[in-house]
């Protein structure tokens, strides 16, 4: 049997958060239902956060009330603090998603908070959901390089995974918010967690922005890692980070998986259909790189 990778796609979030075309609750729902008609089982749904900061995020709590039951689903919500548990945890969400930092610019810029606040907030959110039974993924920001501070330690993102994961969080993301990694940084990095944690917690979240997002998607894989994020057609950008572009589409990483004989249990010409949608929804959906071959190929396998 093949080995099993599992993807979470960030585009109804993450992508879609600094699009200049705002979507409204219904047409987040439309991209979601293709990315579940593809097998996607993995999917960040939006975020609780100030809608006039985040307008894109706006009516987040329709969004949940609207998503199928499908079986094996886990839709997962973005927080940034305690309140916006609260909002989340009320409208049904059961998975969160917790932001940590790298850097003390960058989790000012997005979150007025040091670091070390971030730290804190995120600890006591994370004894809440235990109490409730909600699920916490920890994801660090700028985990490579910050586009206020620069380059971020790696003692300083090894001491954030040991602190969080000794606390219990269901998983810790490694993010290169602003797509600065190369792939040695990447195995480097993610060979010394693993070794330290185990591969079972951690995932990875990567950036296409110097065309790299796919390179530091293998290495993370040499080094053990399983569980990534990507963004349906390429979608993404973060509005606080300067120079953060799209994150690695979710069509390229599965392609690139299924050429490598890893199973994700998504089918791929009902990606392609997903990715279309998201172009046809968004206006600016890039595409995966990809996009181009997946459709010969298809379309080759269809007249076979």
């Amino acid at each position: 049997m093949s080995e099993w990778v599992v993807i979470n796609d960030v585009g109804p979030r993450d992508g879609l958060q600094n699009q200049s075309k705002v979507l409204e609750p219904g047409q987040r729902l439309e991209l979601i239902e293709s990315l579940l008609a593809a097998g996607v089982r993995h999917i960040e749904v939006g975020a609780f956060v100030s809608p006039r900061a985040v307008p894109a995020m706006a009516g987040a709590d329709r969004v949940i009330a609207g998503l199928p039951q499908v079986a094996g689903a886990d839709y997962s919500v973005l927080i940034p603090n305690l309140k916006g548990y609260e909002l989340a945890t009320a409208a049904g969400a059961r998975h969160v998603a917790m932001v940590l930092y790298g850097s003390d610019g960058m989790a000012r810029k997005n979150v007025n908070m040091s670091l070390q606040q971030a730290e804190e907030a995120t600890t006591a959110i994370l004894e809440r959901a235990r109490t409730d039974g909600v699920r916490v993924a920890a994801t660090i920001a700028v985990a490579f390089e910050c586009p206020f501070d620069g380059p971020t330690d790696p003692d300083v993102v090894a001491r954030i995974a040991a602190d969080f994961l000794a606390q219990g969080v269901d998983e810790f993301v490694i993010a290169d918010t602003i797509g600065a990694a190369n792939p040695a940084q990447v195995r480097g990095l993610m060979d010394r967690l693993v070794e330290d944690h185990g591969p079972e917690r951690l995932a990875c979240h990567f950036h296409d922005t110097r065309a790299m997002g796919l390179a530091n998607v293998f290495a993370a894989l040499e080094s053990g890692v399983r569980r990534f994020d990507a963004s349906i057609g390429g979608l993404g950008g973060c509005p606080f980070a300067p120079g953060a572009t799209g994150n690695v589409a979710t069509e390229d990483v599965v392609m690139m998986l299924e050429q490598m004989g890893f199973a994700t249990g998504i089918d791929l010409a009902a990606l392609v259909d997903a990715a279309e949608r998201a172009r046809e929804l968004t206006g600016t959906a890039p595409g995966g790189r990809s996009m181009a071959w997946l459709k010969r190929h298809l379309e080759r396998r269809a007249a076979a």
